[in-house]
């Protein structure tokens, strides 16, 4: 059994029959994808509005579920907690209240780098709509040009196809990191290791936390008692407290006697007897990526993109040996990152399927 193509066609008309066809399907695809690529780019504007900074913003409650070792709550506007009041009954601490300074605002890292993705991807689509589809010429001298000519003369080349396949891949790039950062950690690994070098200064809360130094060397620096550190995990916002002591504090007679008949122990956790170094410079001299702080140009679609700074010049703080006495970890949901992270998610599979047909056509291995 064979198959003939009737009327018969000569071979180097076949080839030159076959390279047309294909042409005209991908002129016909890059023009399907323009709506799109315009869902795309509204949807991205949606995300972008989400973590927009507008009041009164987003009031999220800290509680331990069981009981009241910690009990309060913040407001989040845009990338940073603006106000708040915790309430801290740790065991090997005082009772205590830290309210938030709104006068010095805390700049939440990950959700800064996000802001800057999102407005990446943004300018992004908006060229890539703009060189791939240009807009028809207003000039009076072209009205008598007939539909067909337009039509020809509107359709992209073979290289935009190529420039439309390359910014895609960026395009889906930058959002797979902003699902990541959304995403964060898994839950069963250990705790951000960051908590040493990133944990909240003093100076954000009102009033300050107070520091103390080792009495064996007065000269040392001093450690505030608590660290406070905020991530983002499973699109929640969560706080890290760990009440801190120096590694050379000196150990009572009365606390070494406890220990050793058992009237009192320590506590256990997964970093009790481990030391770390720990510098409290806090988020406000750290800006996305590791870069210093401060507002970064204007992005060409009119966004800024401000940083987790105050324009300060990095300083270098010496670290301090300290234990961990005690570790609490809260989790607080936000609905706004819930659903950022939803239309993200949904964003990324559209432009998957995108990325997929139109590799397909041009005959190319799609590129994680």
């Amino acid at each position: 059994m064979s198959v003939e193509i009737w009327p018969p066609i000569a071979p180097e008309h076949l080839k030159t029959a076959v390279e047309t066809c294909q042409e005209r399907e991908l002129d016909w695809l890059v023009q399907e994808l323009r709506e799109t690529l315009t869902n795309l780019k509204h949807g991205l504007e949606d995300c972008y509005a989400l973590l927009a900074p507008i009041d009164p913003g987003s009031t999220l409650v800290l509680s331990t579920p069981r009981n009241e070792i910690v009990k309060g709550h913040i407001t989040r506007v845009g990338t940073r907690i603006v106000k708040g009041t915790i309430h801290l009954r740790l065991r090997t601490l005082p009772q205590q209240t830290l309210t938030i300074n709104p006068d010095h605002p805390i700049h939440l890292a990950p959700l800064v780098t996000l802001h800057t993705l999102l407005t990446h991807s943004l300018d992004l689509l908006t060229m890539t709509l703009s060189f791939t589809y240009p807009t028809e010429s207003s000039d009076p001298s072209l009205a008598s040009d007939s539909a067909s000519s337009k039509s020809r003369s509107s359709s992209p080349q073979l290289s935009s196809a190529a420039f439309l396949s390359s910014q895609l891949r960026l395009l889906s790039q930058s959002i797979s990191e902003s699902c990541a950062i959304l995403k964060g950690p898994p839950l069963v690994t250990a705790a951000d290791p960051s908590w040493t070098t990133r944990s909240i200064a003093p100076s954000h809360f009102d009033p300050p936390l107070t520091a103390a130094a080792s009495n064996n060397n007065p000269g040392a620096t001093p450690i505030p008692p608590v660290s406070f550190h905020l991530s983002i995990q499973e699109s929640s916002i969560v706080l890290w407290l760990r009440s801190l002591e120096a590694a050379g504090a000196p150990v009572g007679f009365g606390t070494k006697l406890a220990f050793a008949i058992g009237t009192a122990r320590r506590l256990e956790h997964d970093e009790a007897d481990r030391m770390f170094g720990f510098c409290c410079a806090g988020e406000e001299h750290i800006g996305p990526m590791g870069s210093p702080g401060g507002v970064m140009p204007s992005s060409s679609s009119g966004r800024s993109t401000q940083t987790a700074g105050t324009g300060t010049k990095p300083q270098q703080q010496p670290q301090v040996d300290v234990f961990v006495r005690e570790k609490v970890r809260v989790e607080s949901a936000d609905p706004s990152l819930l659903s950022l992270a939803a239309k993200l998610t949904a964003l990324g599979h559209t432009l998957g399927l995108a990325r997929r047909n139109l590799a397909a056509v041009m005959g190319e291995e799609l590129e994680d």
